[in-house]
This record gives structure tokens, C-alpha cells and sequence, in this order.
């Protein structure tokens, strides 16, 4: 028996004969595993502990959590969540492992040997499970991608610091790399403005374009978060790709929590106004939202339409997010590919192929 228990985990089993390979781990928000308020306190726990999320100094925050939010909100965002929860469970998990099983796919169609999986920041699968199971399967270089278009530190920050604190009980790390944003890669904005016309050949075009983005508290802006200026040149080049002038679409955003000044425009009170103001149609569009979920499914295609139209908006739409369309795999491929740059990740090629390039060199050779 050790004399001194050790701070690392136990490295799972190896073969030096075991190739080293490279992982991709696709991170979402989370999810809570079930539709009800015990779960829900589970998850709200996890998610509003975070620093990233919300700074306010913890003496006092862990008071107004526990004290208050945590014996009040589950019941409520339970019921929300139970309306939009499939037979198969959240929407979220759902759509996020979709992804992550078509980019593995389109990643192995074109030669990569990449393994990939997908990992929750709060809930299940937790980002250090899933970066064990990496490991557990001989991945040595690691590549993460949140599902985050627009740089926070509230999301994208957060996905980091979780595997930091993998990395502080792993005793041999694996080479890691990371996505920061791709708010303005020209395949992810392709696919928006695919999707938005594909909506309007259906159902024609609104009165008004509503991008809305999940808020963040003012503050963050005035400190040095880019997540404002990159919502906002998101909109700018989905507008363009769109051919819409300034006047046809508006950015707002959702999803304020407490009472503190969020970024501005609100989503629902926008809403409202235009609804007042004779704008007969809009669709809303969340481009900062990958997959589908709560913020989508229930806060805006429920919530907001009914905003609008008891407000006097006669039609309302709302354009679902990418989830698991083709062009937006083919992006995040694109994503992927670009940032393994340097990492060997084509399967290893055969005699016959080694047999045509020696053959393509010396006929190469031949003609200089």
C-alpha cells in the first residue's frame, strides 16, 4: 500500500506498439438528464456555480442560489423544459451527439483517423468523462471545439477551464488545441443563410429578421468580452449573405437573468414593440445556438410568439437552428480540419497508393 495517495488519476492501460491517435471533443452547454425539478436542481446547480457565469463575489451569490433560486426555479424551468423533451430525451444531447456522430463520419469519408465525441459542460457527458474515454481509447492529441460560434468567457472560457481542471489530475497530458470562436467562418454563415432561405421558399419572407443571441450581463462588454462585437458581425455578414438592408433585420438578445443591465436590445420586449408598431410578420432566427434547445424551442417559438402576438402581431416563425443540416457539418468539418493543421490524422497510406506516388514522382522527375 503507497505510503502517499497521488493527487492524479490512474493512466489507463498502454501498448508501445499502440499507434498515437487524435481526438476531437465537441463541447455544448448541458442539459439536465430528466424533466424534472430534481434534476433540473442538479443541473442549475452545477451551471450557475460556475464564476464564469456569474461573478458576483461567492459569499454573497452562494446565498442568493441556494437561499432563493434553487428552492424556487427547478419547479419552473422543469415544467419549460417537460415541453419541449422528446421521447429520446433533450433536444440538446439529442442534437449535439448528432453532430458529433456525422462529423466523425465526414471526417473518416476523407481519410481522417480521428476519434470524436461530444462532452457537456454541465451535466452529462461531463467534459473530463469524455476526456477519458479519449484517452482510454489511445488519443494523445486533443482538439476542442465548443458548439459556441461567438467568444465568451461565459461559454467558451468555461469550456476551457473544465479541461484545465482535467489536465490538473492527469498525469500525462495529451497535446490539447482549441477553438475559440468561428463567428464569421465563411462555411458557418453559408449554412445560415441556407437555412433561413430554405425557410422563406416554404413560407415566403417575414416583415422583419430577428436575430436573437443569448444575452450576457452588459458589463462583460465595457471588461473585454468580444461576444457583442462578434454577435453583431455574425448578423452583419448573415444579413449580407441574405442580401438584407439595416432596416429588414434587428439583433437582439435573450435569456436575461436577475436584474442587472444585459446587452440590448432584450428579444421579447423587441417583440412586442414591433408588434405595436404594425410589423405584421417576423421570423426569429438564433444563430448563436448550434442545436436546438430550451433558449430555442421553448423561450423563443413558444414564449416569443406568443409575445408577439398578444401584442398584435398577426404571423410569427421561427427558423430552427443548424442542428445536423449538411452544410453546417461540411462546415464544422471545414473548422475542424483547419485547426488539426500539423497533427498526422490521414490513415496511413497502403502499397498500392506508396507504389502510384513513387510512380507520379519519377514521371515528374522525368519531365524537369
Amino acid at each position: 500500500m503507497p505510503l502517499f495517495a497521488s493527487p492524479f488519476k490512474p493512466e489507463p492501460p498502454h501498448s508501445h506498439a499502440q499507434a498515437p491517435t487524435t481526438g476531437v471533443l465537441y463541447c455544448n452547454l448541458g442539459t439536465p438528464d430528466a424533466a424534472t425539478p430534481t434534476a433540473v436542481r442538479r443541473y442549475l446547480a452545477q451551471f450557475l456555480s460556475d464564476h464564469r457565469v456569474i461573478e458576483i463575489p461567492k459569499v454573497i451569490w452562494n446565498v442568493i442560489l441556494h437561499g432563493i433560486i434553487l428552492r424556487t426555479r427547478p419547479k419552473q424551468s422543469a415544467a419549460k423544459y417537460a415541453s419541449i423533451w422528446t421521447p429520446q430525451g433533450s433536444p440538446l444531447r439529442i442534437g449535439t451527439e448528432q453532430q458529433a456522430v456525422m462529423l466523425r463520419g465526414w471526417l473518416g469519408e476523407r481519410g481522417h483517423k480521428v476519434q470524436v465525441e461530444y462532452a457537456m459542460r454541465y451535466g452529462s457527458p461531463s467534459i473530463a468523462e469524455q476526456l477519458d474515454k479519449l484517452k482510454a481509447q489511445g488519443v494523445t492529441r486533443v482538439l476542442i471545439v465548443p458548439a459556441y460560434p461567438q467568444y465568451s468567457a461565459t461559454s467558451t472560457a468555461s469550456v476551457f477551464d473544465a479541461v484545465y481542471d482535467w489536465a490538473r489530475q492527469t498525469r500525462n497530458i495529451p497535446e490539447l488545441r482549441f477553438v475559440n470562436r468561428y463567428h464569421d467562418d465563411p462555411g458557418y454563415i453559408a449554412a445560415l443563410a441556407r437555412r433561413v432561405r430554405s425557410h422563406w421558399q416554404q413560407h415566403g419572407k417575414p416583415d422583419q429578421l430577428v436575430m436573437s443571441f443569448h444575452g450576457v450581463p452588459e458589463r462583460t462588454l465595457h471588461l473585454g468580452d468580444p461576444y457583442h462585437c462578434e454577435c453583431h458581425k455574425t448578423a452583419r455578414l448573415l444579413a449580407a449573405a441574405l442580401g438584407l438592408a439595416k432596416e429588414e433585420y434587428k439583433v437582439t438578445f435573450q435569456s436575461r437573468l436577475g436584474r442587472a443591465k444585459w446587452l440590448q436590445p432584450y428579444t421579447e420586449p423587441s417583440l412586442i414593440a414591433m408588434a405595436k408598431t404594425k410589423v405584421k410578420r417576423v421570423d426569429v432566427v438564433c444563430p448563436g445556438f448550434t442545436s436546438d434547445c430550451l433558449e430555442t424551442l421553448e423561450e423563443i417559438a413558444m414564449e416569443g410568439k406568443a409575445a408577439f402576438l398578444n401584442a398584435g402581431g398577426k404571423e410569427f416563425h421561427y427558423i430552427p437552428c443548424l442542428n445536423s443540416e449538411p452544410d453546417w457539418i461540411t462546415a464544422l468539418s471545414h473548422i475542424v480540419q483547419t485547426h488539426l493543421q500539423g497533427w498526422p490524422t490521414q490513415n496511413p497510406p497502403d502499397a498500392q497508393s506508396l507504389a502510384e506516388t513513387a510512380a507520379r514522382a519519377k514521371a515528374l522527375g522525368a519531365k524537369q
